[in-house]
């Protein structure tokens, strides 16, 4: 008897209807097995028919030896993972005449078994279920762990089952599985400000705060250089607490990444915040932007909508960093195989951090510095140029005095108040692009728009030429200033750049001037 069972596999971030066709009959020749599985499975879907043996006889099904050829279609694609095995026991099962087949069109199954029947969480849910709704599918039968995911679709029935019996009882008309529905929009809000971390932690460090905010603002990369403990790391992991809220399509983009890699806690719906990823400098090129045999989305993937901080910069393996370059540039991650090429989203902020020298003490307000002569420059050299040219603000931290961190003042500004600004600056920007393909934010302005958007005055073009003779600044250093100084005069509200807010980001260009660390 030949029985079609619907399931599916994962492409990128998109998903794809996988058929699993099961035909049974047939004697099985003594000491042969009778299961032959086709369809360009990888060894885990091999593997499942062990799973789908002890699991079936565990509920009390004993599958007859008879001869089984089960299919993946489409036969040109390959079917990773074993979340195939609940459709393939299921599709087995009907064909033997355990399970009734009538109702199996309508569903898209998915889950892996446990030698017990009970169900193991899955990879992809979400980007799967938006599938099963595309191509009509009436419901989405998965496992427990992975159902509130699933649950986000809307006109899309999502069952929960724990075991394998459950949904044989399903299908027979015995019992009924849990139908997991969510209100998308009330999930969305309620945990969309929940951050445990604030600005308002911060004391003193007025002047990275301002940073932070311009960065925010426009969209900026961002690099801060200190001494060990001046707080580089703590003020990175607030950053996210000052971006303008995740729009509901951006979440549903971020949730579908995270559900790709796997990543999501169980019982999780939706990303209502953005995501903050912080890799060990350890990490390899394939890591850090996805790739793999079975290609998988990297950090950069990871953070997209969110922010990438990159600690201790230099200490990163060269080769993994210069990979990060095209993506950060194009904002997606294309990762180009013999049989297919998959595309992953990589919008993102980046925030490194560094110390000034290999000791951490170059320019520090009370300890010395004790580096060989051009050891600085060789440390700061570790960064290629094309990588330092994707970065527009950069900046110092000081340590803070004893005295601040001990003051018991007013509370500090908080990072509702900081992110207020920020949305505004970006309300001005989704105006000025609003016809611009491709640019929302100042940061991903190209040159040729640079001139025009960010026209200076008479005495902002003097003010520039002196900066970039006086403090010896870098070609390179020209167009970062103008978009940082043009995010300036959006957070301020001024139509026109004016003198002063060139003055600031000028001051935003540390590592620039020549003179900053000694030949």
């Amino acid at each position: 008897m030949l029985v079609k069972v619907f399931a599916s596999a994962t492409h990128g971030v998109d998903a794809r209807t996988i058929d699993v066709e099961v035909n049974s009959g047939g004697n099985v020749q003594a000491g042969k097995s009778g299961y032959f599985l086709v369809g360009l499975p990888d060894n885990a879907v091999k593997e499942g028919y062990m799973r789908i043996e002890a699991a079936t006889r565990n509920i009390g099904v004993k599958l007859p030896r008879i001869k089984m050829t089960v299919n993946l279609a489409p036969a040109d694609i390959k079917k990773e993972g074993a979340a195939y095995d609940l459709p393939i026991a299921i599709g087995m099962m009907a064909s033997c005449g355990f399970v009734k087949p009538e109702r199996l069109h309508q569903f898209v199954i998915l889950g892996e078994l446990s030698l017990d029947g009970s169900l193991r969480p899955i990879r992809g849910a979400l980007p799967i279920a938006i599938q099963a709704r595309k191509d009509g599918f009436k419901g989405f039968i998965l496992p427990a762990d992975n159902a509130r995911e699933a649950a986000i679709v809307n006109d899309l029935e999502v069952y929960a089952a724990s075991n394998l019996r459950e949904v044989v009882d399903f299908f027979n008309g015995g019992g009924e599985l849990t139908r997991i529905s969510v209100n998308t929009r009330d999930e969305f809000f309620k945990n969309q400000s929940n951050y445990t971390v604030d600005f308002s932690d911060v004391k003193g460090q007025e002047n990275i705060k301002r940073a932070l905010e311009i960065a925010a603002a426009g969209g900026h990369n961002v690099i801060l250089i200190g001494p060990p403990g001046a707080g580089k790391t703590m003020l990175a992991k607030r950053l996210p607490t000052i971006l303008p809220q995740l729009s509901l399509k951006e979440a549903l983009e971020t949730t579908k990444i995270h559900s790709v890699a796997g990543i999501l806690p169980r019982d999780a719906s939706l990303i209502t915040q953005r995501p903050f990823r912080s890799p060990h400098h350890t990490i390899s090129d394939v890591a850090l932007v996805g790739g793999g045999s079975n290609p998988r989305p990297g950090e950069i993937s990871l953070a997209h909508n969110g922010v990438l901080f990159l600690d201790e910069l230099p200490e990163f393996k060269r080769e993994a960093l210069e990979v990060m370059r095209q993506p950060m540039e194009d904002r997606v991650v294309t990762i180009s195989r013999a049989r297919q090429t998959i595309d992953y989203p990589a919008s993102l902020m980046l925030v490194a951090s560094m110390n000034p020298c290999p000791c951490g003490y170059y320019n520090h307000p009370e300890k010395d510095c004790v580096c060989a002569p051009g050891v600085v420059k060789k440390y700061l050299n570790k960064i290629s140029g094309p990588l330092m040219d994707r970065i527009d603000i950069q900046v110092e931290v000081t340590p803070v005095s004893y005295d601040k961190l001990a003051e018991a003042g007013p509370s500090l500004e908080r990072s509702d108040d900081i992110r207020a600004r920020v949305e505004s600056a970006r309300k001005i920007q989704e105006e000025r692009f609003h016809d611009v393909k491709n640019v929302y934010s100042n940061a991903q302005m190209p040159g040729k728009m640079v001139r025009d958007v960010c026209r200076l005055p008479e005495a902002g073009l003097a003010l520039l030429k002196n900066a970039m003779i006086k403090l010896q600044l870098s070609a390179r250093a020209y167009d970062r200033i103008l978009k940082v100084s043009r995010t300036i005069a959006d957070l301020e509200g001024c139509e026109d750049i004016r003198t002063e807010h060139l003055a600031e980001a000028i001051h935003f260009r540390n590592l620039d001037k020549e003179s900053w660390a000694p030949a």
